[in-house]
């Protein structure tokens, strides 16, 4: 039996992780749910993340430098370092196009003053179309360290910036032909600026919530969307989640009009694209509102979505009239019908 376009299942991932790490310098190791690995370094921990970019093309190398810086963020510590591997594919690569790939990364390197400090690049028959993979590194205090592991029972279940960004510029971008048909040259280039504005990044999201106080855990939203980082999150935590969906799918500050057009338009569950940009975050219930409040004064918007309880309550999704319906995992990503 072959196995689906995306991430693996947990069950089946879960069998090819070691049960133990094999050196005692590592902190975190691989685990589900968390962002990152971390290395103890001296005084210091280092972070380390890869990450590939595999459903867009256009502005790939942005995508590649913020999806990896956002792990690292994720965890509490700086994003300095990134290598990139460049697989292009055969009787389709010009010297314009690395051109371009490779003045994407520089720019958003410089952007988030990170280092470009190695790599490899190749042709090869093996991809149809470019994929690019990124290595980042980061550091950050021993104290100052943040895993999915640490979230608590009671906390509050936050989310910045929203449903789908990632996935809108993405549908305007590699489907532009059968937008235009039905939508005007103004709401095409919003759907596709999305990756600057709201934005892929998550790096403000995760100092600011920090700064403010009171938060346990972040979690990176990338594919399978909202609800699967949530559970992806109560997973790492051995802890139970209830995610409120009318705060998702009826707020028009975390489900815009131009994403839940672009869903529609294409039957994909919002709940479910692929949504860097988006960051959760299990915080103290008293600092839940606090954090929203200082991430919406700084321009991002925010809200609380749901709350972890204990492990024995599962994870479910309950709607405005407290109806649960066991929390959706997405194991490929909503955006792959398309791609």
């Amino acid at each position: 039996m072959n196995l689906p376009i995306g991430k693996l299942k947990h069950d089946f991932l879960k069998e090819l992780l070691p049960t133990s790490n094999s050196s005692a310098n590592v902190v975190v190791g691989p685990q589900i749910g968390e962002d990152a690995a971390v290395i103890e370094l001296g005084d210091n921990y280092l972070v380390a993340t890869s990450d590939p970019i595999t459903f867009a093309t256009e502005d790939i190398g942005w995508y590649v430098v913020c999806v990896n810086s956002n792990d690292i963020a994720a965890m509490g510590a700086v994003p300095k370092w990134l290598l990139a591997t460049l697989l292009l594919p055969e009787d389709a690569t010009t010297p314009a196009m690395v051109r371009d790939i490779m003045g994407q990364i520089r720019q958003a390197c410089a952007a988030f003053d990170i280092a470009l400090c190695g790599g490899h690049t190749e042709i090869t028959p093996a991809v149809t179309q470019p994929v690019v993979i990124g290595q980042m590194m980061g550091v950050t205090h021993k104290d100052a360290l943040f895993t999915s592991a640490d979230t608590c029972v009671g906390d509050a279940l936050i989310l910045t910036k929203g449903l789908g960004i990632e996935a809108t510029a993405i549908i305007a971008r590699e489907c532009e032909a059968q937008v235009r048909e039905k939508y005007d040259i103004r709401f095409l280039e919003q759907a596709k600026n999305y990756l600057m504005d709201p934005g892929i990044s998550v790096l403000k999201d995760a100092q600011i919530a920090i700064a403010t106080g009171g938060v346990h855990a972040m979690h990176d939203v990338t594919e399978g969307g909202v609800s699967t980082a949530a559970s992806e999150l109560a997973t790492a935590a051995e802890l139970g989640v209830v995610v409120y969906s009318d705060k998702l799918l009826g707020s028009p500050i975390l489900y815009s009009d131009i994403t839940r057009t672009l869903c529609d338009m294409f039957g994909l569950n919002p709940l479910g694209v692929i949504s860097s940009g988006a960051m959760l975050i299990a915080s103290e219930p008293e600092k839940g509102e606090m954090i929203c409040q200082v991430l919406s004064k700084a321009g991002i918007s925010a809200d609380i979505i749901g709350k972890f309880l204990p492990p024995e309550h599962g994870l479910w999704l309950e709607d405005a009239t407290g109806t649960q319906q066991p929390l959706p995992v997405f194991e490929t990503d909503e955006i792959a019908k398309l791609l």
